[in-house]
């Protein structure tokens, strides 16, 4: 199995930054494509970004410009920058992997708390 664990959540003020990070272990050549999603109260899970494992990047509409993905392979890790911080980027953030060889296999972490305050 895959074990996944987000740090670097916090509270922070309207157009202010924070970098959250995942570190992966286990069975760690399984991974595929890595991301974060986010789910605030109320409201269904949803897509921040996502990397592959070659490095090519996808966003939300709403954080492009804003946060950026990377990952380190070497590492297994992924880290989650994000700049520009805005009310409703207040959520849960979640790190997230599927499985290389079965992409109906997903992997998750307990999730990091973000507050972004006006």
């Amino acid at each position: 199995q895959v074990q996944l664990a987000e740090s670097g959540g916090g509270f922070v003020q309207a157009g202010g930054s924070l970098s959250l990070s995942c570190a992966a272990s286990g069975s760690i050549f399984m991974i595929g494509f890595m991301g974060w999603y986010r789910q605030a109260p109320g409201k269904q899970r949803e897509l921040v970004a996502t990397v592959s494992r070659a490095g090519i990047t996808n966003y939300a509409d709403y954080v492009k410009g804003r946060f950026t993905i990377s990952r380190d392979n070497a590492k297994n890790t992924v880290t989650l920058q994000m700049n520009s911080l805005k009310p409703e980027d207040t959520a849960d953030y979640y790190c997230n992997a599927v499985n290389r060889y079965n992409s109906q296999e997903a992997y998750w972490g307990r999730g990091t708390q973000v507050t972004v305050s006006s």
